[in-house]
């Protein structure tokens, strides 16, 4: 009996511990939605006369229009803006999944920049190559048992394999 006793013991130690692994990977939580929330991203057209200002969400913060732009066809200057706004929320977007990776991704096995560049690279489309250069594109979303299933082993835990009782 003490050693059945020690053997539930050294395993709720191991579940102790992983509780605590957890707990320390959401500790940063708070912080991630305080970068989200400063989010700002700002594009500027190739002739310089538009600038897009955008953040967490593709929320448009601010739109400047230079005195040249002024002097462009209204359909001309609507092209740029729409270009300009696109590329300040797509590059928003991008940047928001990274901040979601670095908080949480590996904890969830997560590659949401990689999978946003992915998405974006569909919709605009541009070479799948272009979207696996980018940063973070290494990463392979890993299965949830793999990560967190770790009482396989006909522990009280397992209930796949009649450990529990």
């Amino acid at each position: 009996m003490s050693a059945e006793l020690e053997r539930l013991t050294a395993e709720f130690e191991r579940f102790r511990d992983r509780i605590s692994a957890a707990e320390a990977k959401f500790a940063g939580v708070g912080e991630m939605q305080a970068r989200v929330a400063e989010l700002e991203v700002t594009a500027t057209s190739p002739d310089r006369t538009v600038r897009v200002v955008a953040g967490a969400g593709g929320m448009v913060k601010d739109i400047q229009l230079g005195a040249d732009a002024l002097r462009r066809p209204a359909p001309a200057l609507s092209e740029m803006i729409m270009a300009t706004l696109r590329e300040a929320v797509a590059e928003a977007a991008r940047r928001q999944a990274d901040i979601v990776d670095d908080t949480v991704g590996g904890a969830f096995g997560l590659a949401t920049g990689e999978q946003v560049r992915a998405i974006q690279a569909e919709a605009l489309g541009t070479a799948p190559e272009a979207a696996a250069s980018q940063p973070g594109a290494a990463r392979q979303p890993r299965d949830y048992d793999e990560d967190f299933d770790d009482f396989g082993d006909g522990s009280i835990y397992d209930q796949r394999r009649g450990g529990g009782r």
